[in-house]
């Protein structure tokens, strides 16, 4: 991670961190780095719902103009969308101003290259040392040279492609859709109205400010409450730009990623689609999503938790199929990032091909105990170094015995300390979690 790019592009609070002086500088340097700025150069940008995408879109697409580099606009789109629309139009690059699952006052620019990938570490070095420097010495084209913003309205071809990825309609089957107030709300339920669904759709209606706001990914038990009421057949909810998706089967229970994972690579191993019976998850999956994956004839491929090392590790390996527990589940034979509405296609497509149950399909894996608590510090790195904290993980370590597992780290977004424990007694982890959030506390803590 560098001065301003963190493990998901630059973000912060808008308008004191994520300032529009600092976004249009971010423009010009990143227009200067990642296109020719030839004639027909161009960027495409998109946004979620939050009340500061406006300022920060004017800000952005001023610099990348500057730069001589043409914009096409997109408006409100998920996160992934603007991924594949990058590649589709031919485009140098794309940008997304979202904040993903954070609060409203967060913003954030996520860049991908023309392929449709985000950036590599070095890319967004160089991006970071041309705004360090100064621009002063960065081109200042005048005239017919400056650059034009043009409207896409090519959402529709987005739609389009998620369509065509599924086998069957979802006809006769009641889903709950919970869209958070961000970016799904106007596309998701298209989609699924498109192929035959009987929508009850909740939190689709954004104001600028109400995104994520007791609702979405984060807050899944408002979906889970919503499918008993209703009788449906299962939930999905989305975050806020729409890469990541929980669902909810129709007895109320949580389908998180390592579920989703588990269904869909099941799924695909049996079709022959599962490259080399691989799987990439994070660090944080479940012990029961591993056992279920061996005894399957599943391998497993590890990493640390962030949407870009699962991406790095599927490229390295040739995978296919990778993701997180949090719902940020990537379909590399189909597109170049995680994508919540493609994931809920799926999901569903596989209920459909089965002819099972939600509840049914995600008996394939027992899910072990597993306790996170958030602790706010003052540094978020410190704890590695701390003699108290470290040694009351090793304690903590050996009381978990082979049965267990502990995970420590810190946040990539946030001033944050994470603590997991997992094993089969609730009780025990719960001791140990605390145990080790105390003294993380005493020591760091804000």
């Amino acid at each position: 991670m560098g001065k301003w790019f963190g493990t998901d592009g630059v973000r912060g609070v808008a308008n004191r961190e994520l300032t529009p002086e600092l976004v249009f500088q971010l423009g010009r340097a990143a227009a200067y780095t990642l296109t020719s700025r030839r004639p027909g150069s161009r960027f495409v940008v998109g946004k979620d719902t939050r009340i500061s995408g406006d300022m920060l879109e004017a800000a952005l697409i001023s610099g990348i103009l500057s730069m001589g580099v043409d914009v096409l606009r997109l408006g409100v789109i998920p996160t992934p969308g603007v991924a594949y629309l990058t590649r589709h139009l031919r485009a140098d690059a794309g940008v997304m101003i979202s904040a993903s699952h954070n609060p409203v006052e967060d913003n954030g620019i996520k860049f991908f290259g023309g392929d449709g990938f985000k950036l590599l570490d070095h890319i967004e070095l160089e991006i970071e040392r041309l705004m360090e420097q100064g621009q002063d010495d960065l081109p200042r084209p005048v005239g017919a040279q400056v650059g034009r913003l043009y409207d896409e309205p090519a959402t529709g071809r987005y739609l389009d492609f998620l369509s065509e990825t599924v086998r069957h309609r979802f006809k006769g089957l009641h889903i709950v859709m919970d869209c958070a107030n961000g970016a799904a709300s106007f596309l998701a339920p298209a989609l699924f109205e498109r192929l035959g669904a009987r929508l009850t759709v909740i939190h689709s209606q954004p104001d600028g400010v109400n995104i994520n706001v007791g609702c979405g990914s984060t807050h899944p038990h408002v979906v889970q409450r919503m499918v008993l009421q209703e009788r449906a057949d299962l939930g999905l909810t989305f975050d806020g730009d729409a890469d990541r998706l929980i669902a909810v089967d129709h007895t109320g229970q949580l389908v998180d990623g390592d579920y989703i994972l588990a269904i869909c690579g099941l799924a695909m191993k049996k079709r022959g689609e599962l490259r080399d019976d691989t799987i990439v998850a994070t660090v944080m999956s479940n012990l029961g999503f591993l056992k279920a994956m061996k005894e399957s004839g599943i391998h497993v491929e590890r990493t640390a938790v962030g949407d870009r090392y699962v991406m790095e590790r599927m490229r390295e390996c040739q995978a296919v199929l990778g993701g997180e527990q949090s719902g940020h589940i990537i379909f590399l034979n189909h597109t170049t990032t995680g994508d919540g509405m493609l994931t809920a296609l799926q999901l569903v497509d596989v209920m459909v091909e089965s002819g099972q149950t939600l509840a049914e399909l995600r008996k394939v894996m027992q899910r072990y105990p597993q306790l996170l608590e958030n602790i706010r510090v003052t540094d978020k790195t410190a704890w590695r170094t701390n003699a108290a904290i470290q040694q009351v993980m090793k304690v903590e370590e050996e009381r978990l015995g082979e049965d267990g597992r502990l995970l420590v780290r810190e946040s990539g977004t946030e001033p944050i300390v994470r603590v997991m424990a997992e094993g089969p007694d609730e009780r025990e982890l719960e001791n140990c979690v605390q145990r080790i959030a105390g003294v993380i506390r005493s020591e760091i803590g804000l």
